[in-house]
């Protein structure tokens, strides 16, 4: 299927991993619980700032685990918000050229009129057919209403007839 054939969805539509999401969250939990039972655990020698102490450490972890697994694409009717693991992006469809996904990228990646290439975290490349199907989509809404819409030169912007 070639990426014409996909029409635009729905929006505001969100695009996010599963499987990042599942790891992530299941190992926070994970972590969380194991912590706070190895903190009960603990025999006496180990002081309660020493149990506290393994409480706060498993929380930083999934904290971290936390901003891998809120990464996605989200587009709206004025544009597209990348949330990324420590920064979330933010642009018009105007400032929007085109996305691509290779084999050989973890994830896709969005390219902007200043110059700009950002990794979409959110579009994660070891979901295959799934992502593949994701960049198709938002490829449609860059053409419907981004820069790259307007092969006649007039900057991509909808009302320039000059």
């Amino acid at each position: 299927m070639s990426q014409e054939n996909v029409s635009p969805p729905e929006l505001p539509v969100v695009w996010r991993p599963r499987k990042g999401r599942v790891v992530a969250y299941g190992f926070a939990g994970l972590i969380i619980v194991g912590a706070v039972v190895l903190a009960i655990l603990l025999p006496p020698p180990f002081t309660v700032v020493d149990k506290v102490a393994m409480v706060v450490l498993g929380a930083a972890v999934a904290g971290v685990l936390h901003l891998l697994g809120r990464c996605r694409v989200e587009a709206d009717e004025t544009g597209v918000t990348l949330v990324n693991a420590l920064r979330v992006h933010r642009y018009e469809w105007p400032e929007v050229l085109a996305v691509t996904l290779t084999d050989s990228e973890p994830w896709a990646k969005i390219d902007f009129t200043d110059g700009a290439t950002i990794g979409a975290m959110g579009l994660q490349g070891s979901e295959k057919e799934r992502t593949v199907q994701q960049v198709r989509q938002l490829a449609a809404l860059i053409r419907e209403r981004g820069e790259a819409r307007d092969e006649g030169g007039n900057g991509g912007r909808a009302g320039d007839d000059d």
